[in-house]
Formats: C-alpha cells, sequence, structure tokens
C-alpha cells in the first residue's frame, strides 16, 4: 500500500466532514463568542463554532478502522481520544472546569497507557546507551493477570500529560495549531519509516502517523485566517494526546518529538516558571504566550501561523539529520533563543507599532 494513501483519504474526509460540522455547532451552540465568554487568551472577534475536533476525531477514526488493524493499543488510542472529544463538546457548550479537564485528560492517558502505550526505554543522547524503564513490574489479577511496568508507564503518563496541554496554549490565532501538528505527525512518520526496515511493524505506525498529519491538513482551510471553525478544546487536546503517542510509537524516539515541537514546547516552559515567578495559578490563563507576544509586535495572524509552520518544518528536518547528542545541544540553543527574543519583546514591545491588518 502507498503510504501517502491513508494521509490522503484522512485529509480529503476531514475537509469534507468540516463544513457539515459548522452548521451543526451553530445550531446546538457550540460556538464562541468572546462578548458572552470572555476568555483572557482570545484572539478572535465575532461568533465562531468551535466544534472543529469532531471533524477531526470523525475522520481519524474512520481512517484507522480502514487502513490499521484494531489490536488492544489501537482501541486503547480510540477510547481514549474519544474521552477526550466528549468532554471537548461539553467545553465547546459551557467551559469546563479546569480540574475536570485535568482528570479526563488522565483518564484518555491511562486508557492508552494500559492498552500498552508505555515507554520501554530512553536512549541516553552523549553515550548512545538504553535506559530501561521496564525493569519495575507489578503483577495483579483482575480478571486474569495484569502488569504495570511502573517506570515506563509513570514516563508516559507525564510525557502525554505534558503534550497535550502545551499543544493547547499553541492554538491561539487562526491556523496555528492544525499547520504544525500536520507537520509534526507527518516528521514522526517519515522516523518510524526510517525504523521499519529494522522492524517491519513500525509500518502501521507510519501509516497511523501519516493519517493524523493528513486529517489535520485537511482541517486546515477551514481555520486559516479568517477561520470558519475552531478545533475546540476537543481538537487542541486530541493533537497531544495523538503526537504524544506518536513520539512514543515511533520506535521511542521522544528527542525527535521534542525537537520537532521545540516553540510550543519552550513556550509552555517559559510560560510555567513566568506564572510560578508571579505566583500565579499554573493553568489560569493568561495573554502571556508567544503567539499572543507576536500579536502586541504586530504580527498579524498569517505571519504567526506560517512562523510556526516554518519552525516546524525547520525543526523536523533538522531532527530527522542530526544525531541525539546533537537534538539535545539544538534544543538548549532554541531555549536560548525563545528565552532572548521573550525578554526583548517584555521590554521593547512598547517601541513597536501594529503593521499587519489582522494583528487583532
Amino acid at each position: 500500500m502507498n503510504l501517502t494513501f491513508p494521509l490522503v483519504i484522512a485529509s480529503l474526509l476531514t475537509f469534507l466532514i468540516t463544513p457539515v460540522i459548522i452548521p451543526m455547532a451553530r445550531r446546538f451552540g457550540l460556538v464562541d463568542d468572546p462578548k458572552t465568554r470572555y476568555h483572557p487568551a482570545h484572539t478572535h472577534h465575532g461568533i465562531i463554532p468551535r466544534a472543529g475536533g469532531l471533524a477531526l476525531y470523525i475522520a481519524i477514526a474512520l481512517s484507522l478502522l480502514f487502513f490499521i488493524p484494531m489490536t488492544k493499543l489501537m482501541i486503547g488510542i480510540l477510547a481514549g481520544a474519544t474521552v477526550l472529544i466528549v468532554v471537548g463538546l461539553f467545553d465547546d457548550k459551557k467551559d469546563v472546569n479546569p480540574m475536570v479537564r485535568l482528570a479526563t485528560n488522565a483518564l484518555a492517558a491511562i486508557v492508552a497507557i494500559g492498552a500498552g502505550a508505555g515507554i520501554p526505554y530512553l536512549t541516553n543522547p552523549f553515550t548512545g546507551t538504553l535506559i530501561h524503564l521496564d525493569t519495575w513490574r507489578v503483577t495483579f489479577m483482575f480478571f486474569g493477570p495484569h502488569s504495570v511496568l511502573i517506570w515506563a508507564d509513570l514516563f508516559a503518563f507525564l510525557w502525554i500529560m505534558w503534550t497535550m496541554n502545551i499543544i493547547g496554549w499553541s492554538a491561539g490565532v487562526d491556523g496555528q495549531m492544525p499547520g504544525f501538528v500536520a507537520i509534526s505527525a507527518f516528521v514522526l512518520g517519515l522516523l518510524s519509516l526510517r525504523y521499519s526496515t529494522i522492524d517491519p511493524n513500525q509500518v502501521w505506525v507510519t501509516t497511523f502517523a501519516f493519517i493524523v498529519s493528513g486529517a489535520f491538513l485537511g482541517f486546515l482551510p477551514w481555520n486559516v485566517y479568517p477561520q470558519k471553525i475552531m478545533p475546540g478544546y476537543g481538537g487542541k487536546t486530541l493533537a497531544g494526546f495523538l503526537l504524544a503517542l506518536l513520539g512514543i510509537l515511533s520506535f521511542g524516539k521522544l528527542g525527535t518529538a521534542l525537537l520537532v515541537l521545540g516553540v510550543p514546547m519552550m513556550d509552555a516552559a517559559y510560560t510555567l516558571i513566568r506564572r510560578m515567578g508571579k505566583g500565579r495559578s499554573l493553568v489560569a490563563a493568561d495573554r502571556g504566550h508567544l503567539h499572543h507576544r507576536l500579536l502586541n509586535l504586530g504580527w498579524g495572524k498569517r505571519r504567526i501561523a506560517l512562523f510556526y509552520w516554518g519552525v516546524s518544518a525547520i525543526l523536523g528536518w533538522i531532527a530527522l539529520s542530526v544525531t541525539s547528542q546533537q537534538k539535545v545541544f539544538t534544543l538548549l540553543l532554541l531555549a536560548v533563543l525563545v528565552g532572548m527574543f521573550l525578554i526583548w519583546v517584555n521590554f521593547f514591545t512598547q517601541l513597536s507599532k501594529p503593521q499587519d491588518p489582522d494583528s487583532g
């Protein structure tokens, strides 16, 4: 099978399903109106449907059912995705409490991990040796014997939870999130394809990655400026959930996922540091994210989206071309550059005047 075929099908499905979801979202009140539903991180104006995650979920689920055998792991992934979308739709109707969101995110992660999405090992980037996380095993009886790999499952849980949240924080302007998610999933698909010569089972991971990439690519025409529909909370958490799992499944190369998602990762890290420094809640929304800073500089939404796509593509190319040790140095360099940029923006934003007509 041509591995680009699942990408094309998933893309077409999302592209065709999304315009059906738009009037449905309006009819059932799954919309975002800044006048009646204030949120400090809002960057849009007017009433925008929020249920884009449902279109993404349907397209991805149909593609997975058609192209990939329904193993225990895949059933667990779909079950976790279903939890996220159901909660996302409730949030699209009326904002769900952040603690409830966090709990349901944790439930989705646990379901996927329970189905087999653990991290059995990590590669030491400086020595190339493996750090085994599957040595501590606890076995119990629950309708038959079950085993839990404590460290492997704990690391997987933290990784999935972290990625779900940081992707959501980088979905602030039209087209921003679907573009870099499509690129990131495609890069992880290429990575798993490279390792399919070692492990033929990686072919299904490549197919999975290309399906995710295609689905978000198909959503992009409806979400670019001026957006016709937003991914909503369900779409954002679904993106983070699937990218986290692809990082685990693509031969355990979390370093590649970290690098290709470098800008959202660094933005999230600096956001947490900033909130802790001010003694604020870590989950309290604000207008301090990188895309907000760029809007303050006068960048338009199109330019911000292109910036995220371009950096993701460049970092993806680097991630596929360098060693594990070089990935670490690239991440450190990226952290310094993003930090310097944020400091510059903090002190010199007032010197910049808005230029782009779509800067809000």
